[in-house]
C-alpha cells in the first residue's frame, strides 16, 4: 500500500533532546512532509536552531518543551541520586502531556532512541490513548550511554535495559542506522529492525569558490583570536588585513577575482559533542605529535628572531599549518579548550564554535580533512557527522571500531586510526606537499566525490522508511 496523500494526514516526530542537534529526526520531518505529504508535528526541546528547511516548511510544526535544568551543583550529593528518578518522572509526564493534548492525534509516532527512559514508555502509552502507529528509530543503544558514567554492572543499567528492551519490542515497526545493529536487534532482542543508512540531504554539497570566501570572511576575525599569547594564525603579519578586508587567512579577492592562498593552513574539521564516548585528547596529542615532527624534520631551530621563525612557518617548507576548527557544544568542552590553551604549538592551531545550520555544510564544504573521534558505546552505530562530511566532498580520518567498516572505506573515501600516534603519522602523510602535490588527500577527496552521487536522503528514505511506515499504519488502521 502506498503512503499517499489523501489516506492520512499526520506525522508526529518525537525526540527527548534538541531538535537543532538531531539532524536525522529533521531528515525523518522534511521526508515525512515533502515525500509522503503528511502535516508533521515535531515534539523536542528547543536550544539550538533547526535548519531553515526545517523551520520554513508549512507542513512541519515544532512544539518545544521546557527542558530540564542542569542539575544545582548547590545540591547535597545525598539528594542527587533522587534526580536520577525525578527526573524522568517529570519527563514522562511532559511528554504525555505534549503528546496527548498539545498535538493532534496522528496516524504515526516516530520517536528517537536513545534516550529511551522515559520516551519510549510514554510514546507507546500516547501511541494506545490516541490510537496511532508506534516507530522506533534506533540512533543506538540507551543502556550502553547510561553504562558509561555507572558502569556496565549498575542496577540503574540493568533496570534501563529492561525498559528498553520491553518496550521496544511493543513498537509496530522499527529503523536503525547499521546491519550490525539489525543483527543485535533481531538476535538478542527480537525486534525485526529494516536499515536505512544515514545520508546527507541535498545541503550537505561542496563549497564554491564565492561560498569559501564569504564565511572565511564572516569567521575570520574568530580565527585570528588564539587561545593562548599566540600561535601560527596570531602571528601572522596583519598590516594588509587591517586595511583590505577582501583578504583571509586563506583566500584573497581582487575585484571580482577570488583565489585561494597558496601558503594558507591546511583546514581540518571535527564535529565533536564534548562528551566521555569521544575522547578529544587522542585529537590532541596527534597534533601535538605532528608540530614536534615536523620541526624536527625540518631542523627548525627555536633560537631565531620570532618574526622569522613565523613567517618560515608561514611559508610551508613542504609540510603546511594545521588549523583544527571544532564544532559542537557538550559538557567536556571547556576542559578541552583550558588544555589547548597550554600547549606549546607553532605548526597546529586550534579554534572551537558554534556555527549556524546553514553554516555547518559550508564549513566541511570549504575544508580540506575531516577526523571523527566517535567510538560508539555499544559498537553497532555510525557517525552522522561522517555522513555529513561525505555529502560536502570532505575525506575522513576516524576512529576504528567495530562497524565503521560500514561507512568509511579505508583508501578510498578515507582512514582508520587506533591511536594518535597513527593519526600524527596520517596528517604527515596526507599534507605532505600541500596544498598542490598532496597526492593521497586528492585521492580520497576524488574517492567521495566518486561516491557521493550515487545515493542519497530522499532516495534511501523512499526505499527504506516510507514502506515500513506505509505498512505500519495500515496495519493499525485494519
Amino acid at each position: 500500500m502506498k503512503l499517499g496523500k489523501n489516506e492520512w494526514r499526520r506525522a508526529a516526530v518525537v525526540v527527548l533532546g534538541d531538535i537543532g542537534r538531531s539532524p536525522r529526526m529533521q531528515y525523518h520531518a522534511l521526508s515525512l512532509a515533502t515525500q509522503a505529504h503528511l502535516e508533521v508535528d515535531i515534539v523536542a526541546y528547543g536550544g539550538s536552531d533547526p535548519h531553515v528547511a526545517v523551520k520554513e516548511h508549512k507542513s512541519i510544526h515544532i512544539h518545544e518543551m521546557t527542558e530540564w535544568p542542569s542539575n544545582p551543583r548547590s545540591l547535597p550529593k545525598i539528594l542527587r541520586p533522587l534526580l536520577l528518578i525525578f527526573k524522568p518522572l517529570v519527563q514522562f509526564f511532559m511528554l504525555l502531556w505534549y503528546l496527548c493534548v498539545k498535538i493532534p492525534a496522528p496516524d504515526v509516532f516516530i520517536v528517537q532512541n536513545p534516550p529511551s527512559v522515559p520516551t519510549l514508555v510514554a510514546v507507546k502509552l500516547a501511541s494506545w490513548i490516541r490510537r496511532s502507529a508506534f516507530v522506533i528509530d534506533w540512533h543506538n543503544f540507551g543502556y550502553t550511554l547510561l553504562a558509561l558514567s555507572l558502569g556496565r554492572n549498575s542496577r540503574f543499567v540493568a533496570l534501563y535495559h529492561w525498559i528498553e528492551k520491553q518496550f521496544g519490542k511493543m513498537a509496530n515497526g522499527s529503523l536503525c542506522v547499521t546491519r550490525a545493529m539489525q543483527h543485535e536487534l533481531a538476535q538478542n532482542w527480537g525486534i525485526s529492525a529494516t536499515v536505512l543508512y544515514d545520508q546527507p540531504p541535498d545541503f550537505f554539497r561542496p563549497a564554491s569558490l564565492e561560498e569559501k570566501h564569504k564565511l572565511f570572511c564572516g569567521i575570520d576575525k574568530s580565527l585570528r583570536t588564539p587561545y593562548s599569547l599566540q600561535d601560527c594564525l596570531s602571528n601572522e603579519v596583519l598590516t594588509t588585513y587591517d586595511d583590505n578586508p577582501n583578504v583571509t587567512l586563506f583566500t584573497t579577492q581582487t575585484h571580482t577575482d577570488i583565489s585561494l592562498k597558496w601558503n594558507r593552513p591546511a583546514l581540518i574539521v571535527s564535529s565533536t559533542s564534548w562528551t566521555p564516548d569521544e575522547d578529544f585528547s587522542i585529537l590532541l596529542e596527534a597534533a601535538l605529535m605532528y608540530d614536534r615532527r615536523v620541526s624536527a624534520l625540518l631542523n627548525e631551530d627555536d633560537l631565531k628572531r620570532e618574526d622569522v621563525f613565523w613567517q618560515e612557518i608561514k611559508g610551508g617548507k613542504q609540510y603546511p599549518r594545521l588549523l583544527f576548527i571544532i564544532t559542537g557544544k557538550g559538557p567536556e568542552k571547556e576542559k578541552y579548550e583550558q588544555k589547548i590553551a597550554k600547549l606549546n604549538l607553532k605548526r597546529v592551531a586550534f579554534r572551537t564554535m558554534w556555527l549556524e545550520p546553514e553554516d555547518y555544510p559550508l564549513l566541511l564544504g570549504s575544508a580540506d580533512l575531516g577526523v571523527c573521534l566517535h567510538t560508539s558505546s555499544s559498537g553497532l552505530d555510525l557517525p552522522m557527522k561522517v555522513v555529513d562530511m561525505f555529502g560536502c566532498g570532505l575525506p575522513v580520518c576516524a576512529v576504528s571500531y567495530s562497524c565503521i567498516n560500514e561507512l568509511v572505506e579505508v583508501d578510498k573515501n578515507g582512514l582508520l586510526f587506533s591511536s594518535s600516534s597513527e593519526l600524527a603519522d596520517q596528517f604527515m602523510m596526507l599534507f605532505k606537499g600541500f596544498p598542490g602535490e598532496c597526492d593521497e588527500l586528492k585521492s580520497l577527496k576524488q574517492g567521495v566525490l566518486a561516491s557521493r552521487s550515487s545515493v542519497n536522503w530522499a532516495t534511501e528514505w523512499e526505499a527504506n522508511a516510507k514502506p515500513l511506515i506505509s505498512k505500519v499504519i495500515f496495519e493499525n488502521s485494519s
